[in-house]
């Protein structure tokens, strides 16, 4: 029999082949190739280029990938950017690459707890679901606690996902994450503990070569947390080189603009710097892919990497949308923000200041219309209503097919909401009609009552009305939040649920502000925005709309936040007209087609048979019925009816007696 073979492992050997795996360096993190091996895009995702993730449709994209790597020395990387060019795709690379490649938690801040859970089911889960090395690695069971809306955790327990609200401080704090994403970041408000970013930003400062990539479209400045911190990063720039002479330049949007002509859309291009030829959208393609990013501060690189870019270089948008884009928007202070933010990712900025109020009065009264009556292209009449404590002030609205608005009147009822004089007041507001230019008496088609203050009483009224009429707003002071915000649930002090019957709305009133304010500088009627003021409303009316700044607040952690600050006692006529300007928005909505503005034309401008027209009102009435060929053809009996120089007045008062027979 032999004998039984003894096996002595070697000490030695086992503690090299030890110290060689805690010596041998990981495979090097490259993102971009991550994503060609594991993205792949659905028609959902991604309707023009579906498929595998081509760097050939995004070359500027390598770069970008390559600072989020742990080779690059920054810690932080900004990219400002327009809407809808990629950048939720660069973060979800980052993300899902993260925690597939390397062990350790992340976290993704959005701006509130909200848009993280729908960013969750409707963006990260599909994207989950279609990439087989992440449906390996992660549970998909709605049974599991390690898979839910707002936290993802591997199966070996290596990496986790939190995600979190910029609005939430519970949810940015008693965590340590090497990786995090602020998305959104320019709609980020502060919450309760103070400043979120700073928040956030807390949480990977125990981390020493952590990566905090933020990501947004901008918003307005000052104010704007995007554009800030790519001013503070290294400010890099995609260059490409022109199709003609080879130079390198920035796609910039000025350079655009002066080639863009109204009816020839297609013909909008650039213009090279160097040897001034046409960079047209057919060449576009073939220099972005021998693009180059530049930096304008690369002392910063180290440290900090910040990127911008615009739709001019995505093959998602051509030259011809970006300008038609511009045309549809340019002149109207509101269209013109969000082409900047969206389509440019410029930044709007602003003083948040208005014209002094005595100009505005003056316009008015040399110029204005009749009192209480809407005059030409007035086609949209809403009402705002401010609630007091011992009054309640109005104001009647026109809005207008050029995004500009008439003020009809301005009231005050002198009674406390609930009472029945008020309701009585009321009432009668609601049924009040105006005459316009065409002689039809036109009633309010939307009204926003404010619901912020003796809220059960204001519910009781509106609720009198159809919705389809009244509806019961709240203002929203902050930067960032939406026009007009549907609230599901309104509780009272006591945590009750306040049935609303689905008229309560949140509106954003910053941007309706800066809209106005903007708009109030045009004195050219036929400016797109223009805001038109009838005779004789008085001084008092004049300050309360002018009556808030846009100023910084420096709050005690230190951060600048930027709010409307009252400097009049009252702003009544302000707020008002903000809430006039939700009832619009929310009978209209915020892009109006010109089969909209056709259709209300021709309802309410069409002169009424018989109707007696002021000479005023003249120039938007039907034209004179034309005179038979033979009364055309023959000779004036009065030569000078004939002359060339005929004057205006005569023409008008002719036209003025044929109107009202």
């Amino acid at each position: 029999m032999n004998a039984p073979m003894i096996r002595l492992a070697n000490p030695e050997r086992i503690a090299m082949e030890a110290l060689a795996d805690v010596l041998t360096p990981p495979p090097p993190i490259d993102y971009e190739k991550w994503a060609v091996d594991n993205v792949v895009f659905t028609t959902t995702d991604s309707p023009s280029f579906p498929g595998p993730y081509d760097p050939d449709l995004f070359p500027f994209f390598t770069e970008i990938l390559k600072a989020l790597s742990p080779d690059d020395p920054c810690g932080t990387v900004t990219f400002r950017k327009s809407a809808q060019l990629g950048g939720t795709v660069l973060a979800n690379i980052f993300t899902l690459g993260s925690l597939t490649m390397d062990a350790g938690d992340m976290l993704y801040v959005h701006p509130t707890e909200e848009n993280g859970r729908r960013w969750s089911r409707m963006k990260l889960k599909r994207l989950m679901d279609s990439t087989a090395l992440v449906r390996r690695l992660f549970p998909a069971s709605a049974k599991d606690a390690s898979d839910s809306t707002m936290r993802k955790e591997r199966r070996d327990g290596l990496a986790t996902l939190q995600i979190a609200g910029a609005n939430s401080a519970a949810g940015l704090s008693q965590m340590t994450v090497a990786r995090q994403v602020q998305d959104d970041l320019a709609k980020w408000s502060n919450n309760d503990a103070g400043d979120p970013e700073s928040q956030a930003d807390s949480r990977s400062w125990a981390v020493e070569f952590a990566k905090v990539f933020k990501i947004s479209t901008p918003m307005v400045m000052p104010g704007c947390r995007i554009t800030k911190n790519f001013e503070e990063g290294s400010q890099e720039y995609y260059e490409v080189p022109c199709p003609h002479c080879d130079t390198y330049q920035v796609l910039e949007w000025d350079n655009l603009k002066a080639n863009i002509e109204a009816g020839h859309l297609e013909d909008a291009h650039f213009d090279c710097v160097s040897c001034g030829c046409a960079i047209e959208d057919h060449h576009r393609r073939a220099m972005v892919r021998r693009g180059k990013w530049v930096a304008r501060r690369p002392e910063m690189k180290a440290r900090h990497r910040s990127f911008f870019l615009w739709s001019a270089y995505s093959a998602l948008q051509s030259l011809a949308r970006i300008a038609y884009k511009w045309l549809k928007a340019k002149g109207e202070a509101g269209a013109e923000q969000t082409f900047l933010n969206d389509v440019v990712g410029e930044a709007f900025v602003t003083t948040g200041e208005a014209p002094a109020w005595e100009d505005l009065r003056r316009r008015g009264d040399e110029l204005g219309h009749a009192r209480g009556t809407i005059p030409a292209g007035g086609l949209v009449v809403t009402c705002g209503i401010d609630v007091q404590g011992n009054r309640i002030e109005w104001q009647a609205n026109a809005w207008t097919r050029n995004r500009g608005a008439c003020v009809i009147d301005y009231g005050v009822i002198p009674h406390e909401i609930g009472d029945p004089e008020a309701t009585e007041a009321l009432d009668r507001l609601t049924t009040r009609t105006f005459r316009n230019c065409a002689g039809r008496q036109i009633g309010f088609d939307r009204i926003a009552i404010d619901g912020n203050y003796r809220t059960d009483d204001v519910l009781a009224w509106a609720k009198r009305k159809p919705a389809s009429l009244v509806m019961v707003v709240r203002g929203v002071g902050k930067d960032g939040k939406p026009t007009l915000a549907f609230v599901k649930k309104e509780y009272t002090k006591a945590g009750k649920v306040r049935k609303h019957g689905g008229r309560f709305f949140n509106v954003g009133t910053s941007g309706i502000k800066l809209r106005l304010y903007h708009n109030l500088s045009k004195d050219d009627p036929v400016s797109p925005g223009y805001i038109a003021f009838p005779k004789f409303l008085g001084d008092d009316y004049y300050r309360m709309l002018t009556a808030e700044r846009r100023k910084p607040i420096k709050r005690r952690s230190g951060f600048i936040e930027y709010e409307w600050v009252t400097v009049e006692e009252r702003n009544e006529a302000l707020d008002t007209f903000v809430y006039s300007f939700a009832a619009f928005y929310r009978y209209a909505g915020d892009q109006q087609s010109d089969e909209f503005w056709d259709r209300m034309e021709a309802e309410r401008e069409t002169p009424m048979a018989g109707a007696q027209l002021d000479f005023e009102d003249l120039p938007l009435g039907p034209s004179p019925v034309p005179a038979s060929p033979a009364a055309t053809e023959a000779p004036a009996a009065n030569p000078a009816e004939a002359r060339p120089g005929k004057s205006k007045m005569t023409d008008a008062l002719a036209a003025l007696a044929a109107l009202n027979g």
